[in-house]
């Protein structure tokens, strides 16, 4: 009796740290966390009734109340698998079918406790009826019809472990088959490891369905992030036509140029894939603070006045409040400096002469340093509305003097080292030699 005491115990408890979990860390919603708890007060009941039952200080003078609560405990048993099933999602809105179940299972005992079909109390206690192969058939069936909902209600997922099911089945079996065969009663035992198990399977189910969304979401907003992005570089394109491609060729100038500085051993440690890539793809940015400059200086085919210039290079600071606003609530963190960077830096200089804040050196981000020399480039031997395009080995030339002045001088020389990778990019259309590094 003390191995039986202990095993009620523990069924007792799981089934209380099942409950305890469903109320304070499932996921689940508020119809389900009923029918969970439902499910694991139920097994704590019908533990606790076959314990009373079977606990081994029967009186006969107990007979009636035992009676009563044996007919409960058959009554609610066959229900677990419905209770689980219910609570896996398996049926909606089957609260009076469960209902009339049940009704049903307690008219039945009612009518036979009297005459003992099913279990009887005598001078001994409690012994089983000639027809209690009912309940038991009755509780197979609800336990069936259990693993039947776990395998159905799987489907309905992405992820799913079909030898967890089968090992609640097997846990099911090693506790039903001693109770049937040897008396032995560890059913309710193997009953609350398997709803703990179960519990615990479509938990998983749930999380790992929920992540899996959060990261189709994620690239939802990527992907989002990317139009915008795409947008708000066409609709400053597309205010000088003549630019043409400007977007597309300085974001591959960029690629190219970080992938060659990272192989030539310039700034490996920063330059690793994730940042190469956070780069090149906030490059499109570079001139989205040319919005807030007027169409009459954006396209005007002469030089600039000084006044026109200082309206021009506001565009730098303009980006970069720019990117702040749009972006700031759809962009990850990372990809958000990259891209005020670049907005905001490609003007700066090595030598501190550049705009707007006139950062030198090192000052000035990796990120729009890189984004300067491509930027220049593709001006240099694009035509424009004032002025025709440059050859590219006269481009290169400018590039190599300013070296040290406009340009950061280790990734100038990585640029002049793969200055024929830049030609056969497509962007060079005249057939020149590179220069000489």
């Amino acid at each position: 009796m003390t191995f039986y005491t202990c095993i009620t115990i523990l069924t007792e408890l799981i089934m209380l740290a099942m409950m305890i979990h469903v109320c304070t860390h499932s996921a689940f919603t508020k119809s389900q966390k009923k029918w969970f708890l439902l499910t694991f007060a139920a097994v704590m009941c019908c533990a606790a009734a076959e314990y009373a039952v079977h606990c081994g200080f029967y009186d006969p003078k107990y007979a009636i109340p035992l009676t009563v609560i044996t007919v409960l405990q058959f009554s609610t048993s066959p229900l677990l698998g419905i209770f689980f099933s219910e609570a896996l999602g398996r049926n909606r809105n089957r609260n009076a079918a469960v209902v009339i179940f049940y009704c049903i299972n307690l008219l039945a005992e009612c009518v036979a406790a009297p005459f003992g079909w099913i279990f009887s109390f005598g001078a001994e206690g409690y012994t089983r009826g000639p027809l209690f192969l009912i309940y038991e058939a009755f509780y197979f069936v609800s336990l069936l019809y259990l693993l039947i909902s776990m395998v159905h209600v799987g489907r309905n997922f992405r992820h799913r472990d079909q030898g967890t099911i089968v090992m609640i089945l097997i846990i099911l079996v090693a506790g039903i088959v001693p109770m049937t065969l040897f008396k032995i009663q560890i059913t309710y035992l193997a009953i609350a490891i398997s709803a703990g198990l179960s519990y615990i399977y479509y938990n998983d189910l749930i999380q790992q369905d929920i992540q899996t969304k959060l990261i189709s979401d994620q690239e939802t907003i990527s992907q989002m992030q990317e139009r915008i992005i795409s947008g708000l570089a066409n609709l400053i394109e597309n205010r000088d036509l003549e630019t043409g491609e400007h977007v597309t060729r300085t974001s591959e100038f960029v690629r190219m140029l970080s992938e060659f500085a990272r192989a030539d051993g310039v700034y490996p440690e920063r330059l690793n894939d994730h940042a190469i890539s956070l780069i090149y793809r906030a490059a499109p940015l570079h001139d989205v603070g040319k919005i807030v400059v007027s169409d009459d200086i954006l396209k005007k085919p002469g030089r600039l006045t000084e006044e026109e210039f200082g309206q021009m290079k506001r565009h730098a600071a303009e980006g970069g409040r720019i990117v702040r606003e749009v972006l700031g609530s759809v962009a990850d963190s990372d990809y958000l400096s990259i891209a005020e960077e670049i907005a905001s830096c490609h003007h700066e200089r090595w030598d501190g002469k550049g705009y707007p804040a006139g950062l030198a050196g090192e000052e000035v981000p990796l990120s729009a340093r890189i984004m300067a020399i491509a930027d220049v480039f593709d001006a240099l031997v694009s035509e424009r509305c004032y002025k025709k395009a440059m050859p590219a080995e006269k481009a290169f030339e400018i590039i190599r003097e300013e070296a040290g002045t406009h340009f950061d001088p280790l990734l100038v020389r990585v640029f002049l080292d793969h200055s024929a990778a830049f030609i056969s990019s497509g962007t060079a259309k005249e057939d020149l030699t590179p220069p000489v590094p």
